[in-house]
């Protein structure tokens, strides 16, 4: 479709650079740094790629891969605005920053899920939808979770979140955002929830929303993108109902414009504004084998259709328009990443590397003489050969750790955690040699009887008790067992 704008004419000039990614699946986050010198990729395979314009040529190969995520897909990347740190959301709970080389920077902390309140806990406890980076100050940044909050983190404190926003329903249920972003003047933070609800918070003011639409787009379709134009006055909304929404955000009380007929598979299909903020973009997606995806582009003061643009046998799930570039990134269904430019008004970016030629691998050969060793001709490697038993048996029994023989007793003053014998040193010596014998080799009856006399004199425990019943003691008579002793079996007999 063309038309007789001159942003139209623009747009019929476009050529497309390809950048061949080994995305196992589709291409799910695209984000370029500020000056449009970096690309850095995502996809459902967990990876994260990095691409260097100015180092790259024609064979297009990213110079770094990494999964920061480990096993989670990844859902969007933004570069922050100072361009020095990457947001990136993936399927976890936890949102994480890394650098421009891809080290660590921090990770969010994940929430209690067994409190009721989401207010009172200090980060996400569900799956990320997506995030963005505060445009002007640095290091803060929000994101939004299926635990029914959009959180606003600073870098500097990974413990705890800075804000939480509750998104509410008309009747005060809770329900789930499913993407969020920053004004451009960062005052305001949208959210687009499942039940097709637009809403937007002061950043400062967390408990109630300064602007709620409960219409936007249907309910239970999950809209894709917000994002605002570059004056700030203009919000547009990629729904999951196959439309694209324009909205004035000082009468937001119904779509300036609204086009239809726009599939969508993924959640997370883009759109966005071009530098000059008069045209938007957005792409459509398609089943696999059933025809292309295309980028499509409309007039943002009469939201005409000028120009469409195939994407061959593949779906469009992420569409990026850099301001300084005046390139498009797109992400594509079947894995790859594509650039699209115009050659006349574009800067940098992929006209850096489109002009390199891909360099040539050197080919060198080499003659070597190789040497052949044969291992068990050494005697370090020969086996060794079958020994009678007996002789094994009396060579194991030289060897102390098979034989298991005990250690001898330490001579003299003790050493390796062993104490030694005593009379190492005179002291003991003599000790030994005088210690007396404590045995108790006395007679206890002896030991009874020299009390009798004193107990006879001056009775006092066992006569008094006695003195009236059996003045006389009285003693058992002795029996001899002699005879009855010598019947008895020899068995039965008392040993002495």
């Amino acid at each position: 479709m063309c038309s007789s704008s001159s942003d139209s004419q623009t747009i019929l000039k476009i050529v497309f650079l390809q950048l061949i990614n080994f995305f196992l699946n589709q291409v799910s986050a695209l984000g370029l740094d500020p000056s449009g010198a970096r690309l850095v990729t995502g996809g459902y395979d967990y990876d994260v790629k990095f691409w260097d314009f100015a180092g790259m040529d024609a064979s297009f190969k990213a110079f770094r891969s990494l999964q920061p995520c480990e096993c989670h897909q990844i859902k969007s990347l933004q570069y922050s605005n100072t361009g020095d740190m990457i947001l990136v959301v993936s399927g976890s709970s936890q949102a994480k920053v890394i650098d421009r080389d891809g080290f660590e920077v921090m990770e969010c902390i994940k929430g209690d899920q067994y409190i009721v309140d989401m207010a009172n806990t200090k980060g996400h406890t569900a799956m990320l939808h997506t995030g963005s980076w505060h445009p002007k100050i640095k290091g803060e940044f929000v994101t939004c979770s299926n635990d029914a909050t959009v959180r606003t983190w600073e870098v500097e404190n990974p413990k705890k979140q800075k804000s939480v926003f509750k998104p509410r329903t008309m009747q005060g249920k809770k329900v789930v955002p499913t993407t969020c972003t920053y004004s451009r003047d960062g005052n305001l933070i949208a959210a687009a929830c499942q039940n097709g609800s637009i809403q937007i918070w002061d950043r400062n003011l967390t408990v109630h929303p300064k602007f709620h639409y409960k219409q936007a787009h249907d309910p239970g379709t999950d809209t894709s993108c917000v994002t605002f134009s570059y004056d700030g006055t203009v919000l547009a909304s990629r729904g999951g109902d196959d439309t694209l929404k324009l909205w004035d955000i000082r009468q937001f009380n119904k779509p300036l414009f609204s086009a239809s007929g726009l599939p969508t598979m993924f959640p997370m299909t883009d759109c966005c504004f071009s530098p000059d903020d008069k045209l938007i973009v957005t792409g459509t997606s398609v089943q696999r084998g059933c025809g292309s995806g295309k980028l499509v582009f409309f007039e943002r003061r009469t939201f005409q259709r000028v120009y469409e643009i195939d994407i061959t046998d593949a779906s469009v799930v992420r569409c990026l328009w850099h301001p300084k570039l005046n390139q498009i990134m797109v992400g594509t269904g079947n894995g790859l990443a594509k650039v699209y430019y115009d050659p006349n008004k574009s800067q940098r970016g992929a006209k850096l590397c489109v002009v390199k030629t891909q360099r040539k691998a050197k080919q060198a050969e080499t003659l070597t003489q190789d040497y052949i060793i044969t291992p068990h001709a050494l005697p370090m490697f020969r086996e060794p050969r079958q020994r009678s038993t007996r002789k094994q048996l009396e060579k194991d029994r030289l060897d102390p750790l098979k034989s298991h023989k005990p250690e001898p007793p330490v001579a003299g003053p003790g050493r390796g955690g062993r104490v030694g014998t005593h009379g190492g040193t005179l002291s003991s010596y003599i000790v030994k040699n005088i210690a007396l014998d404590k045995t108790d080799d006395s007679n206890p009856r002896e030991a009874i009887l020299r009390h009798a006399k004193a107990a006879e004199d001056n009775p006092y425990w066992v006569s008094p008790a006695y003195s009236k019943t059996q003045p006389k003691t009285m003693f058992a008579q002795v029996e001899s067992d002699d005879e009855e002793t010598k019947n008895e079996p020899e068995w039965k007999k008392r040993k002495i």
